[in-house]
């Protein structure tokens, strides 16, 4: 009985603590994201035609193609100055919003935000981004979008309603920082400015669709605890 009891224990203190299990779920996704982009910078170069494969292009969706892309484009980023961007405001957006709200609770609010960005990206840009004006606004919908950047505006956007009063910095400005509440909506809204103007294929109706989704789920959190939020608001200043 006393071999069998130590034996278990031994099972389990070696599972509970074992280098991946130590893992967030923030790093996780840096992880897979990082693989992600070696794995599709491989396929690119092998044949430019495979992007085709792991970006979400708008024209090829509506038309029941390549279906799966709305998750791999969410793993791949358009060069390595693209992923550095993403996978540091992840870091440190990401492990913070995890302690908050968890890791099953984060890891399928990331997830199902870059979904929901993602089918925003596709019906903005596909019925609204035939004309050059509504391309500049909406995007084209032949041109394919991927990245991270939809899940992590939902993470900003649920900070926004959760801690208004969260200062936020710009990562080229380290020194300019504002709260959430302001700094939020001024760089989405900056971003999609800047791109309409000069016609760069940003992917703002994606950032706007992960931003939806993070307001909304903030809302619902805000509302179903109230207590535990204002304790945290208390911290904040």
């Amino acid at each position: 009985m006393q071999n069998n009891l130590r034996g278990y224990t031994r099972r389990n203190l070696k599972k509970k603590y074992s280098f991946f299990n130590s893992w967030s779920v923030t790093a996780w996704l840096i992880l897979i994201n990082v693989v992600f982009f070696v794995i599709g910078t491989g396929l690119w170069f092998a044949d430019e035609t495979n992007v085709k494969y792991i970006a979400l292009k708008p024209s090829d969706i509506l038309q029941g193609k390549y279906l799966w892309t709305f998750l791999t484009s969410m793993f791949m980023h358009g060069g390595v100055f693209h992923l550095a961007v993403n996978m540091f405001v992840l870091f440190s957006l990401g492990s913070f919003c995890e302690q908050i709200i968890g890791r099953k609770r984060f890891f399928w609010f990331y997830i199902l935000s870059g979904l929901f960005a993602g089918i925003v990206f596709v019906l903005l840009a596909g019925y609204f981004g035939n004309t050059e004006l509504g391309a500049r606004i909406f995007g084209s919908p032949d041109i394919a979008g991927v990245g991270a950047s939809g899940a992590i505006f939902a993470i900003a956007g649920l900070f926004m309603i959760l801690l208004p009063k969260l200062k936020f910095t710009i990562i080229f400005f380290p020194f300019f920082s504002l709260s959430a509440y302001i700094m939020i909506p001024l760089v989405l809204f900056a971003t999609w400015l800047v791109s309409a103007g000069t016609g760069l294929p940003v992917g703002n109706t994606a950032h706007f669709g992960g931003f939806l989704i993070g307001v909304i789920y903030g809302f619902y959190l805000r509302s179903k605890y109230s207590n535990k939020v204002a304790r945290l608001n208390r911290m904040i200043r």
